[in-house]
């Protein structure tokens, strides 16, 4: 059911700005890039190699949400439960906006929908009695999940917390757990030292983010959102789930994981959706509560699948592009209205503001800002064509050139921000230059002449790429190859 859903409601739209950016790194195969490990680019790009396609690109997050489904199922086993706990669970996972939206786009945290819940089953496992081998497992899972995203260190501490916590602190004195933490070092290590190659890009980006342009929530608000994430009416499955394993023996260390990976969130000031991967494990363990007490209550098991749907189906527009963007504009107003919660509560980021939610609004515009870029590219002399350079102010642009550009035959474009920094200048020398967003260094008068070719301000994107300027910038006084150091931007 979970991948049905998602195959049927991820294409819509259109490409993601990150998604894009996600291809074009993958089109350069690394073992890292400044903001993030490879897996996500690799498989964006993977998924690209024979033409444009939004249902290829999106099913590779719709499938990591159905084997993270799968897992939870498993989980429910694990944990006793039965036929109906399963559902429950099933049902809660799929509609669960947090998960809904890892697995509706590409993105690092898609990976970790199967991989986190995993390597909770494999520790549930070790603690009843398993194999110790199983570490091996969890290594695996562990060491993954770090070549998608860095997050899962956190949750790997929690869980080795939760068990230093209970009495089946024992199972770690094995050999077999060490060698499982020497697996997840050996599989996440190529990264490791990419990273450390250049310097540990990583290190300045989240700094920089910190420094202005995320917004910190407090610790209240910081738990209202989980409510929010996970379904404002379907929470109370993994809240249930939460005070179900903290009371029992076997799986309590479980529970200690998650109160101990949500200090550090908030310790740390992260964004509300970082540690979204845990709700699989407690979602189970919800199921098999509720399974319990309504045991003998089929007529309840019923009722309450019946109306976890609808809840779900309340809050999907929010998760799966499903509405067209005038829908979707008053459907996110009434919702908003009748729950008395405004947008800015859920919002991460400064300057991220649109008449759609945020997600929507940034996969609108990227085919129409290259097809004006490729319109002043052409008009160009020819004479300065051949030399011409285009310059964008951020990865989304450059991506989206480089991605939707290629047919009208643009120059790979050039970006001091994040990895496109790192690809440098493509031999060219500024001095003719199609700046994107940008106004030619008109502060440092940079340029001989510089004139506004175009605006794009496509309907529907996000408010930094509205109206935003198109410049054509000539003679450079600086060769951009001698500008480039200072035009780093890890952020």
């Amino acid at each position: 059911m979970t991948l049905v859903i998602h195959l049927a409601g991820n294409p819509h739209y259109g490409f993601f700005r990150d998604e894009l950016y996600f291809i074009i790194c993958g089109f350069h195969p690394a073992f890292g890039y400044v903001d993030q490990p490879p897996i996500a680019p690799l498989l964006a790009a993977g998924s690209q190699l024979f033409g444009h396609s939004l249902f290829l690109l999106r099913a590779i997050p719709a499938i990591f949400a159905a084997a993270g489904a799968y897992v939870t199922c498993l989980l429910v086993i694990e944990l006793s439960g039965g036929a109906f706990a399963q559902i429950l669970a099933a049902i809660a996972f799929l509609f669960a906006n947090v998960l809904m939206s890892f697995g509706m786009k590409v993105g690092p945290d898609m990976v970790g929908l199967w991989l986190w819940p995993l390597a909770a089953l494999y520790v549930l496992r070790i603690v009843k009695g398993g194999d110790p081998k199983l570490w091996l497992g969890v290594g695996a899972a562990i060491g993954f999940s770090l070549e998608a995203k860095y997050s899962v260190i956190f949750f790997a501490l929690a869980l080795l917390a939760g068990l230093l916590l209970v009495p089946q602190r024992r199972v770690l004195a094995s050999r077999w757990f060490f060698a499982g933490a020497a697996l997840a070092v050996l599989i996440a290590l190529p990264n490791f030292l990419w990273q450390a190659v250049h310097g540990f890009p990583m290190w300045e980006l989240l700094r920089n983010g910190q420094q202005g342009k995320n917004l910190v929530a407090s610790p209240a608000l910081y738990l209202f959102q989980q409510l929010l994430l996970t379904n404002l009416f379907l929470s109370p499955v993994w809240i249930i789930g939460l005070i179900w394993v903290l009371r029992n023996r076997t799986a309590r260390f479980l529970g200690y994981a998650y109160v101990v990976l949500t200090t550090m969130m908030i310790a740390l000031g992260a964004k509300h959706y970082y540690a979204g991967n845990a709700y699989p494990i407690l979602i189970a363990a919800g199921g098999v509560a509720i399974e319990a007490w309504t045991s003998r209550r089929i007529w309840l098991q019923a009722a309450l699948v019946t109306v976890a749907c609808i809840a779900g189906v309340f809050f999907l527009p929010f998760s799966l592009p499903v509405l067209s963007e005038e829908p979707m504009v008053r459907y996110a107003a009434f919702v908003g209205e009748w729950l008395h919660v405004k947008r800015s509560t859920m919002q991460t980021e400064r300057l991220r503001t649109s008449t759609l939610p945020e997600d929507w609004a940034d996969m609108h515009g990227w085919p129409e800002l290259a097809g004006t870029v490729a319109q002043i590219y052409v008009a160009l002399p020819p004479a300065e064509q051949r030399q011409a350079a285009i310059v964008a102010n951020n990865y989304g642009e450059a991506a989206a050139i480089d991605f939707f550009g290629k047919p009208y035959g643009l120059p790979p474009a050039l970006s001091g921000h994040n990895n496109y920094w790192l690809w440098g200048t493509h031999g060219y020398t500024g001095d003719v230059i199609i700046d994107v967003n940008g106004d030619c260094g008109a502060a440092s008068h940079l340029f001989r002449t510089a004139r506004l070719a175009a605006r794009s301000d496509p309907p529907w994107v996000i408010s930094y790429e509205q109206n935003i300027p198109i410049m054509v910038c000539t003679g450079i006084k600086t060769p951009i190859s001698t500008l480039w150091p200072k035009l780093r931007n890890y952020n």
